[in-house]
């Protein structure tokens, strides 16, 4: 993995410890919207740690695939994971 490992594993720790706390939340019967909020939160640091992770692939493993000529593969990769987030 090419990311900044530093940065995606806080964001990742920062998730499970809102989902510890979320879980906690339902445990103690706490009132949805405070709960949806949270998980809402979460939802979002985990789209900033996956949009490092996809920064780091870009800059070097389909950066790469372009310097050699090979980047047929790793277009059908990305055009894949866009299909997959416009759902």
């Amino acid at each position: 993995m090419q990311a900044d490992k530093k940065q995606v594993s806080r964001l990742l720790k920062t998730a499970r410890g809102q989902i510890d706390g979320i879980l906690r939340m339902i445990e103690e019967d706490r009132y949805c919207m405070d709960i949806s909020n949270q998980i809402m939160a979460t939802g979002s640091v985990l789209a900033r740690a996956n949009k490092e992770v996809l920064r780091g692939h870009m800059e070097s493993c389909v950066s790469q695939a372009f310097e050699t000529g090979n980047a047929d593969e790793k277009i059908e990769e990305l055009l894949g994971l866009l299909d997959k987030l416009i759902k």
